[in-house]
């Protein structure tokens, strides 16, 4: 290994162990010409993970870029950072474990939703609200008919936004919806552009 301060082309290891989850060698170095340590890391090479956008551009992969996102569907949420990094961790090894190389940005999409689901129902119809660009009202309740409806169990028919279409379901619909949208801002300012991963 070369020397990064000599650039002598030699150098002995002087200790060697696992980083702590595992994922590389950690080998401590010492020039036999300037004396100086130095230490380097011994990590398999992955495979590149390529996106692909929805007009059709490829960029590589960011694990960042989902967290952000997910971190700001679950702002002023009582969900932790390590309840995150997890999720982000599972949606890697899952996107890695498809062996294709190149993924799709909606289906990352589908598979941020699908955690945020399981952690918080609130941050999930943040995002939702933005991913999937809800263009009116009915498309909105739906989805959170369809959190109400997988939580009981009972599946319910959403019977429309207009109060002459079931004045005894819209009203409470309504109050769900409200509380939902004021909590995430799904629409306008700068939030469209925030959860985007096309």
């Amino acid at each position: 290994m070369k020397c990064p301060f000599c650039g002598h082309l030699d150098s002995r290891v002087l200790e060697s162990r696992p980083t702590d989850d595992v994922s590389a060698i950690r080998r401590r170095r010492e020039c036999p010409r300037c004396e100086r340590r130095f230490t380097t890391y011994e990590r398999v090479e992955e495979t590149p993970l390529v996106i692909i956008k929805k007009d059709g551009r490829r960029e590589a992969f960011s694990r960042q870029k989902i967290l952000s996102g997910m971190l700001r569907a679950c702002e002023k949420r009582p969900i932790s950072l390590e309840v995150l990094e997890d999720a982000v961790t599972g949606i890697e090894k899952a996107l890695r474990e498809l062996g294709t190389g190149e993924v799709s940005s909606s289906e990352i999409g589908e598979m941020v939703m699908d955690e945020l689901r399981h952690i918080d129902e609130v941050a999930y119809v943040r995002f939702a609200s933005v991913y999937r660009e809800f263009r009116d009202l009915d498309g909105f309740l739906e989805e959170v008919q369809r959190i109400l409806s997988a939580k009981s169990g009972e599946p319910k028919e959403y019977k429309g936004a207009n109060p002459a279409e079931g004045e005894a379901d819209s009203g409470s619909q309504q109050r769900v919806a409200n509380r939902s949208a004021g909590a995430g801002e799904p629409r306008g300012g700068t939030g469209e552009a925030r959860y985007r991963f096309r």
